[in-house]
């Protein structure tokens, strides 16, 4: 069976964390429902004219795919897939205002066409005339973790020596608007901000100079009790020949509403000397904000340490080797993900 390594990284998020040398030295506070991202420097990656045409999301998708490559000293992957939860949510809801506005008539077809889910993977393709397989998956909170899942498949079967795989998502308006006004009426809504983002990683079959980790596994499952996502932990460590003493530090996606009690359940698990890491406060909720919790993994273990705006506890370890990564979205779209170094 072939293996999955990470070659390359990069994030575009609510934090000044894409060109950054230090690791969340410099901490981005949002006191807003809202944590919009912080914009690289898309004219290093993106024409002044293409740009110009793109949503926020295209253009953070394809600087942050780029970055990925040159990170791993890649020209041209095999293949590439992304994932998104609400894909370009701002074309979308332009395109429906101009129609609202203009009671359905003399309407441009330039914000429809670019409001696919697809439009990212496609932009991205055409930027660096790439041919190969390009798949987005649209899985609400799990659709990085499905992206995960066929990157590795991919690799294992031999069908690609290198993919680029991300998730990606953007704020929007209207429809931020509407769900946290459901939110505040929903008593168990969540107490994070809103965010966006795109985190795109480069991963192949072969360990190189550029290697930041192996990816060992993933799983995603629907609907669990709490009681049941333990199960589901000790089965999926088992799998991998792990027990719960040999992770190293266990990522968190905590956002303050009331299915916190998963995270708090999976914690009793661990020994008590198990270092525990929180993103969501960072990055703000959104359908795939877990990919920045595994950028946020990888750089752990790329640095051998966690940062203080990240950690939960206050525990920490002299070295991380393996870390295990659980999020879930209201009690449903659970997800395992476990990384290590090489």
């Amino acid at each position: 069976m072939s293996r999955c390594y990470i070659q390359g990284a990069a994030s575009i998020s609510a934090q000044n964390n894409f060109a950054e040398d230090d690791f969340m030295t410099e901490v981005v506070a949002h006191t807003s429902n809202m944590a919009k991202a912080i914009p690289a420097n898309y004219k290093a990656f993106i024409s002044p004219a293409a740009s110009r045409r793109m949503a926020t999301g295209v253009k953070m998708g394809v600087a942050a795919a780029k970055m990925a490559l040159q990170e791993a000293n890649v020209t041209l992957p095999d293949a590439i897939v992304t994932g998104t939860g609400m894909g370009c949510i701002e074309d979308s809801e332009k395109f429906l205002k101009n129609m609202i506005d203009n009671d359905e008539e003399y309407l441009t077809p330039t914000s429809f066409i670019q409001s696919t889910h697809n439009t990212v993977g496609a932009q991205i393709a055409l930027g660096l005339e790439c041919k190969a397989y390009n798949v987005t998956y649209v899985h609400d909170a799990i659709s990085f973790e499905s992206s995960l899942i066929d990157a590795q498949l991919l690799l294992e079967e031999g069908e690609a020596s290198t993919v680029l795989v991300g998730g990606v998502d953007e704020l929007g308006t209207l429809f931020i608007e509407q769900v946290a006004l459901m939110e505040k009426r929903n008593s168990g809504g969540i107490t994070v901000p809103f965010g966006e983002g795109a985190h795109f990683f480069t991963m192949s079959s072969e360990k190189s100079d550029t290697t930041w980790a192996e990816l060992q596994d993933v799983i995603t499952f629907s609907v669990a009790s709490p009681g049941q996502v333990v199960e589901r932990l000790h089965a999926f460590l088992a799998k991998n020949e792990q027990n719960i003493g040999e992770i190293d530090a266990f990522v968190v996606g905590i956002n303050g509403d009331e299915y916190d009690g998963y995270y708090q359940k999976l914690k009793a698990e661990f020994v008590v000397d198990t270092p525990c890491i929180s993103y969501k406060h960072l990055s703000g909720e959104f359908y795939t904000a877990s990919a920045f919790g595994f950028w946020g993994a990888l750089r752990c273990l790329k640095k051998q340490k966690i940062p203080l705006a990240m950690l939960e506890d206050g525990i920490e370890r002299s070295q991380y080797r393996t870390i295990l990564l659980y999020n879930q979205y209201k009690g449903r779209q659970h997800s395992f993900i476990l990384i290590t170094t090489c």
